[in-house]
């Protein structure tokens, strides 16, 4: 049993802790990390930028994983500010206190730490972990997270050659203080200053090197601030294996977008002849193009490739609207369970309740904001599970945002909407703005069953075209412009869990909320209890230990 440095004593409680609720076989992995600030070149010429680093790297470590691990990770804040890692595309079931969003985490302190404990579940695939706070994660201290399978459980494909991670992104040239500063004023944020990629801006600095004939994995996530991204390698086509942990029917594409906050993995098998190619990730749906790329090398290479990658015109939103609805779920490969009610079987369900959910801009207070169905979110001066678990009135109010838009201006609110545990809910987000929008939802996968075309609007009579069998079991979903997109979520996962866009400055002003997934049990079942080593703030500040459940 490890002992970390500021906070041994907290590591032994929470490893205790944890033993008690998972199977005493499931393995146990330990990291130690350290946010700092660091001075980084990340264009050639350009000034040196600000940075948060995870243990002096940017990106930070890569968490290799296995199904059903449990995970312990001492994170130290040497920063001069609050600071919070949340894990894009982890479920952390029955444990959104562990979530590292506000709403359910205390802010580490700076000078402090704290240790996050959780199961990783079934959970299989690639995902990343980044900071959480204001719009922090601008400057970094995000990593990758692989999850394998566990040793005897088959891979729908043969065991790659090797293994490569791409964390993709837009970046600004103001550092995340700057950029907060700016949002506070009521002002948007500028345009991106280019694509980094492994938190590198400076193209063809970079190199993979592969054999001929041999096929690779490449993980690939968009850990950027709000520009979808396409992922091409010349010459080469490109295999989808995989989407944020679940397995895809294995589609051959020349090219794919990836929407700001999602993950994703495919084969490419080097059949061409031994030459350099281009690996190129270019912006999407901008007048200004930006482009970053990498160099893939075979080995024994004999000369540099001197074609230019083709590359889809960069406003063909149709081009991007059949490519999201071809990509589907591989109903035969082993992988994480999907629902409590029988994996696959989602399209038989009985819809409990049916959310409408469209994206809304205003100015109040002379400030810009943004929110869903006109209500824009503000954080309570306590964390939202802490508040419910110590049953502290006033903090927030459930049922504050409506199921549906309505006609009424923007106004500010703590937005909470109860859900029963083991509801089954249909959400259609519409987007009636001009730009590509991109949700997310702690805690849960959902299946995408429809997504509009342009220029098209949500009817009761758009379920006819609905894909009840086979639709892509995903976290974080794209919403085209002046278009929709209809998921369905089983809500077998209790806990309090953001819905938010992953444009993180429009989610920063206010368009997120918190899903109340409740319980009348009140059991460990359902919901692990309130960690010893809690983080405590806000009126739950002077709470006492006693108030935990032993």
């Amino acid at each position: 049993m490890a002992w970390w440095p500021d906070g041994g004593v907290w590591m032994m409680i929470m490893t205790m802790t944890i033993i008690s609720f998972v199977q005493a076989e499931d393995s146990y992995r330990f990291f130690d990390f350290r946010a700092t600030y660091g001075m980084f070149n990340m264009f050639e010429n350009a000034y040196p930028t600000r940075m948060i680093l995870i243990n002096g790297k940017i990106p930070g470590p890569e968490l290799h994983l296995v199904t059903n691990d449990n995970l312990i990770i001492n994170v130290h804040n040497d920063l001069d500010e609050p600071f919070l890692l949340s894990w894009n595309g982890l479920h952390l079931k029955r444990n959104s206190y562990q979530d590292g969003v506000y709403g359910t985490t205390c802010p580490i302190p700076p000078g402090k730490n704290y240790t996050y404990a959780f199961h990783v579940g079934d959970q299989v695939g690639s995902f990343f972990y980044f900071p959480s706070l204001t719009v922090q994660k601008v400057s970094g201290g995000y990593g990758a997270i692989r999850i394998l399978s566990r040793p005897g459980i088959p891979l729908p494909f043969p065991q790659p050659a090797g293994d490569f991670t791409l964390l993709i992104g837009d970046w600004y040239d103001e550092d995340h203080k700057e950029l907060k500063a700016r949002l506070d004023g009521g002002r948007m944020t500028p345009r991106p200053s280019g694509v980094v990629v492994n938190g590198d801006g400076n193209s063809a600095s970079t190199s993979l090197t592969v054999e001929k004939g041999k096929t690779y994995r490449f993980r690939i996530s968009n850990v950027g601030l709000q520009l979808s991204l396409n992922f091409k390698i010349f010459n080469h086509m490109l295999k989808l294996v995989e989407v944020e942990g679940t397995y895809t029917i294995q589609s051959m594409y020349t090219s794919l977008d990836i929407h700001v906050g999602q993950s994703l993995s495919v084969l490419v098998t080097m059949d061409q002849p031994p030459e350099s190619y281009n690996i190129v990730v270019h912006t999407r749906f901008t007048k200004i193009v930006s482009t970053y790329v990498l160099l893939l090398n075979y080995s024994n290479a004999n000369s540099k490739s001197s074609k230019s990658p083709d590359r889809e015109p960069d406003n063909d939103v149709d081009f991007s609207i059949k490519q999201a609805r071809s990509i589907k779920t591989n109903l035969t490969a082993s992988g994480q369970r999907q629902n409590s009610q029988g994996s696959n079987h989602y399209g038989r369900i009985k819809i409990s309740r049916t959310l409408i959910l469209e994206s809304s801009a205003g100015r109040v207070n002379r400030k810009q904001r943004y929110g869903i169905n006109g209500v824009s979110f503000v954080p309570a001066d306590t964390p939202l599970k802490l508040a419910d678990y110590f049953k502290i009135k006033g903090v927030y109010k459930v049922g504050s945002i409506p199921d549906k838009p309505g006609r009424e201006g923007m106004r500010l609110e703590t937005a909470v909407m109860g859900v029963r545990h083991k509801g089954f809910l249909e959400i259609v987000l519409q987007n009636s703005e001009k730009i590509v929008q991109t949700y997310h939802l702690d805690g849960y996968n959902f299946w995408v069953v429809g997504m509009g075309n342009r220029w098209s609007k949500w009817s009761q009579a758009s379920r006819r075209d609905y894909n009840l069998k086979d639709a892509i079991f995903r976290s974080t979903t794209q919403v085209f412009p002046k278009s929709w997109t209809a998921v369905y979520v089983a809500l077998d996962n209790v806990g309090m869990w953001n819905f938010r866009t992953q444009f993180w400055a429009r989610r920063y002003l206010g368009q997120q909320f918190y899903f109340r997934v409740y319980s009348p049990a009140n059991s460990i079942r359902d919901e692990y209890p309130l960690p010893k080593n809690a983080l405590l703030c806000g009126q739950a500040s002077n709470r006492h230990r006693r108030d935990f459940i032993p």
